[in-house]
């Protein structure tokens, strides 16, 4: 009896194994439409086990934890096409998660180049990119709600500041009152104060002061005595512009007599005077160059000066009797004036005009690119970068990203005093203009003098 009701069941399985082939067959044939309401209508005639049967087999097959079970590789590869902020979701998901989207390298190595951030391949540690992404839209996040920057003020002058340089954390400031002070900006204070001529251009290093003045002479003051060490005469306008090299031992200055005067820096005496403007001359500028070309080599000491139409390049070496290499301008007929500031960092020439941001390769003496938008008439050019440039107006400080040649931050200014000769503003550290790393964005931005003698600093905020 239980022998025969056995073979009953087993072929009954047998039976069923066939019906479950065929049905299988004509299932896979049809549509997906039909697929949907064959399993719609099986669902509706199953029962409360048949139900808790599927629900455990779904999420087996639907809710598989493929990060963790793919290698890493592909786990990586696979990250590499979704977003930051998708990614930055995902890590909530699971602590599995978290720990491999984290370690995943390349992707926010690249998020942290897209938002114009220096990348360090040096740094090993897995973890730390990720760190530095979220540190870096925290920081872009602040520039773009114009809350990045803070305010400070240096008092001390009694009479109306012509001019500023800044080095290494010291702002150096020159006064009508016939006194130049080097300030900490970090805390405010004053370390040096000496008394000078009348200061339209100072330039300065650890140990001593070159300042050019209104009188019409340079001059060389030791900052722990507070001596001059040395008296440069010979132009017969103001000096509003100098620069020096200790290793050659060259000072350049430019004057409003239209000349450029090239010095020895420990001797005092006029070495050469180079003509060729027509205006004053409001900026000479010191610089190695960085390129060849048929005029120059890398290594090779340039010289540039500005005047309100044009820019002249010259050669400095042993020669003292240079010959100007080229003039750049942006109009023929001098119908547009360059802004009084000039950006030289041996491979590029930049200035600005009324018709935008002109970009000169120092090669080829080409010009690269012209920055021109409605929103960037006028603006005057404080840095230049190989990510952002700092430009302002009589309003507002400037941030332009140079990727995308759009404005992407903005900064109000007081009624700062006004130089034609762009000598009582300057930018402060200049390196985050390459692109930030978490680390330089710190110290001064922008200083200007105010009409009530004192200072206006603008300062990178404390990361929150």
């Amino acid at each position: 009896m239980e022998t025969g009701k056995f073979f009953h069941n087993l072929m009954e399985r047998k039976d069923f194994e066939t019906w479950l082939d065929n049905i299988s067959v004509t299932f896979l044939s049809l549509t997906d439409l039909q697929k949907n309401e064959t399993l719609d209508h099986l669902i509706s005639l199953s029962g409360a086990v048949q139900l808790r049967h599927l629900s455990n087999n779904l999420e087996t097959l639907l809710k598989r934890d493929f990060l963790k079970l793919l290698p890493l590789e592909l786990s990586f590869y696979l990250l590499k096409w979704l977003d930051p902020q998708t990614l930055l979701t995902c890590c909530l998901v699971s602590k599995q998660w978290n720990k491999v989207i984290s370690a995943c390298t390349e992707v926010w190595q690249t998020a942290c180049k897209n938002l114009g951030w220096q990348i360090d391949d040096s740094v090993q540690d897995a973890l730390h990119w990720k760190k530095v992404y979220l540190k870096a839209i925290l920081r872009m996040k602040q520039l773009e709600d114009h809350e990045a920057f803070e305010t400070s003020s240096l008092i001390g002058h009694s009479a109306r500041v012509y001019a500023l340089y800044y080095k290494d954390g010291l702002l150096c400031t020159g006064s009508d009152d016939l006194s130049a002070k080097l300030w900490d900006v970090s805390t405010g204070q004053c370390v040096y104060g000496i008394q000078t001529h009348t200061c339209a251009a100072v330039k300065f290093d650890e140990q001593k002061l070159v300042t050019g003045s209104f009188d019409n002479t340079v001059a060389c003051w030791e900052w722990s005595s507070g001596a001059r060490t040395q008296h440069f005469r010979g132009h017969t306008g103001a000096v509003f512009s100098v620069d020096y090299n200790d290793e050659l031992d060259i000072l350049v200055s430019g004057s409003a007599d239209f000349t450029v005067k090239v010095w020895a820096l420990s001797a005092g005496t006029c070495l050469n005077t180079l003509t060729g403007h027509t205006e004053w001359v409001t900026k000479v500028v010191l610089q190695k160059c960085k390129v060849k070309s048929l005029l120059h080599s890398p290594g090779d000491y340039i010289l540039l000066s500005a005047d309100k139409y044009e820019i002249k390049i010259w050669p400095i070496g042993r020669e003292i009797n240079c010959k100007c290499l080229k003039t750049l301008s942006v109009s023929e007929d001098r119908s547009i004036c360059l802004q009084p500031r000039l950006h030289f960092d041996g491979k590029y020439i930049v200035c600005s005009s009324a018709l935008g941001l002109y970009q000169w390769d120092f090669a080829s003496y080409d010009i690269l690119r012209v920055i021109r938008t409605p929103e960037m008439a006028n603006l005057a050019l404080l840095g230049f970068g190989d990510v952002f440039a700092l430009l302002f107006d009589n309003r507002y400080l400037y941030i332009l990203d140079l990727r995308t040649e759009s404005l992407m931050s903005r900064w109000p200014l007081p009624e700062y005093r006004k130089s034609k000769r762009g000598s009582s503003f300057l930018a402060g550290e200049a390196s985050w203009l390459n692109g930030l790393d978490g680390h330089n964005d710190t110290g001064l931005v922008f200083a200007t003098s105010m009409p009530d003698h004192s200072i206006h600093l603008v300062l990178w905020k404390e990361h929150g």
